[in-house]
This record gives structure tokens, sequence and C-alpha cells, in this order.
């Protein structure tokens, strides 16, 4: 009676330790640039925090924002343009993090002789819409006294396009010039149909920070994974940091599947970095001028103070001493 007991102890423990042992799945919506890259290889670590990222790639960042609502996606990379208008139109996230910095860049043609931002009068430019590269041109146009609309009339006709388009369009000499994100704008120099025009970081918004988001559902119902999470995305990071050739190789052969080049890669990166933090104001500024220009048709703007949680952030960066 006693060794049966026993067994049934026994197997109650090792029942009880296989429940304990099962890994929790979180889905991470991501976008295919080179500066998302430390995101993306929250795969390969996830195992050492008991957890499973089930990485779902999107062509904008405003693309996630309904597959959120409906309850498929639980953290994501965003532009933080995206965000604000995700969050002023009823998402329900929070921003926990920063994950890169700069990332973008305004290319032309090599023909034009475009050599600033005030020789963008009377041209076509293409951009993907609620991205950064969006706010960042409006920014750049608006420090010109330039007028923009997505019709004739203006100085700058905005033509609207996915990401992986703009290179073609500008290589066709379908638009004129474009604000586009990296390792893209690297590619369009280093093939020679695209010039640099500037790195558009010198005007109020400064250079722009990605964000990584959490639904709020996470964030408070599920506080250990939203924990575990937070580690898992600053190891990630640190290890990019510190070894850039893994994230060159980790980059270009997992998530680019070889189709950029080490140049080009090398050149995007020069022009972005991987960070962790990011601050309130930063968010609130990138938010009031959106308004101002009208990006994400904001019905208001959301306050950062009211959505921006970084003490997970803080917790996880003080358990593996990161500064």
């Amino acid at each position: 009676m006693k060794i049966s007991k026993l067994v049934l102890l026994v197997c109650s423990l090792f029942l009880t330790m296989a429940v304990q042992a099962e890994p929790d799945v979180v889905r991470l919506g991501n976008l295919k640039f080179a500066h998302y890259g430390a995101v993306s290889y929250m795969k390969e670590l996830a195992p050492k925090y008991n957890l499973v990222i089930e990485e779902r790639m999107f062509a904008k960042g405003l693309d996630i924002l309904p597959a959120t609502i409906a309850g498929e996606i639980d953290i994501a990379a965003s532009a933080l343009d995206a965000a604000v208008a995700g969050r002023a139109s009823g998402v329900p996230i929070y921003v926990v993090a920063g994950f890169a910095k700069g990332g973008a860049r305004i290319v032309a043609r090599p023909d034009l002789n475009i050599r600033s931002v005030a020789d963008l009068r009377g041209r076509r430019v293409g951009v993907a819409r609620g991205g950064a590269q969006e706010l960042l041109l409006y920014a750049e146009l608006s420090k010109y006294n330039l007028t923009w609309s997505d019709q004739p009339g203006k100085d700058v006709q905005i033509f609207f396009m996915p990401f992986a388009d703009l290179n073609q369009a500008l290589m066709q000499k379908n638009i004129d010039a474009m604000s586009q994100s990296e390792p893209q704008s690297s590619q369009a120099i280093n093939k020679g149909y695209g010039v640099e025009v500037l790195k558009p970081y010198d005007t109020p918004l400064g250079e722009p920070v990605r964000v990584l988001v959490m639904t709020e559902k996470m964030y408070n119902e599920k506080r250990d994974v939203a924990q575990r999470v937070l580690k898992l995305f600053v190891e990630a990071t640190r290890a990019f940091q510190k070894d850039p050739k893994l994230a060159e190789k980790y980059v270009r052969e997992q998530m680019f599947k070889s189709q950029i080049s080490d140049q080009d890669y090398r050149d995007a990166m020069s022009n972005a970095s991987f960070t962790y933090d990011v601050s309130l104001a930063h968010v609130q500024i990138t938010a009031d001028l959106m308004k101002k220009y009208g990006v994400g048709k904001l019905g208001y703007v959301p306050q950062a103070k009211d959505w921006v949680r970084l003490d997970l952030l803080d917790n996880a960066k003080k358990a593996l001493q990161v500064k």
C-alpha cells in the first residue's frame, strides 16, 4: 500500500513537472527590415525562457493592428507611428520597449540632380503610408515650407505604395524620389538607381525609434509571461549588439534568405542601430506631429503617460545587468 502511494506521488510529481514545463506560446507580429532582426532572433532564444515565439510577417505596421484586435497577436515590432495610430483608434496596446533607431533615408533618382529636400519641389515622391518614413518625410517638407498632397496641385505629389514596390517604382522612374526604410534604401543606392538626399533626422522628431508593443491583455493578465518576453527581448538585442557578425548572418540568411548582400546589410545598419529604450518624450512628440501633419488621421492624440509601460523592460535590464 505504501509502495502504491509512493508510486502515485512520484507519478503526480512528474505530471506536475510536465505541466510546468509546457512552454507558453507568444504570437509575434514583425516586419521584414534589417533593423527588426533582433526581434526576430527572439525565436532562437525562446526555449531558455520556456517560451515559443510564433512569428508572423506583415507588409507594414498598420497591417498588424487588425490582427491584434482579432486576438491573433500578443506582441509586435512596430514603427511608432503605427502604434500611435492603433492606440488612438482603440487598439488595446502598450509600448513596452524600443528596439531600433534610425533606419530611413530619402533617396532620389541619380539623373535628376536632387541634392536637398528643397529640390523636391515639383517632384513625385513615394512613401509607404503609416510608417516612420511618412512622418519623417512630412517633417522634412514642412521644414523647407513645401506643401504636399497625394493629388496634383501642391509643391510635392505623394505616391503611397508598399515598401516592396517603392524601389521598383524609383528604378522604373515612376517616381522621382522616395522616403524608404533599410535595407531597401541602401539597395537602391548600391545598385545605382538611387542616390541619398539625406538621412531625415534633423527635425523636431529626431531619429525615429521603433517600438515593441504588447497587448493590454498580456501585460495585465499574464505578467509572468510578459516579464519573460521582455527578458528574452533584452537578451536577443544584447546578442546582436555584442556580435555584429551574428546579427548580419541571421538577418541576411534567415530573414532575407540571402536576398541582400553583405554590403547592403552593412550600409543599412550604418544608418540604424539596435536598442532597448524609448522615452515618453519621443512617443509624445511623434503623436503630436502625426496630428499636426495628418498622419494616421488621429481622432485624438494619445498621451504617452497613459500607454507607455517600461517597468517590464527596467526589470529585465536589471535582471540581465544591462544598462
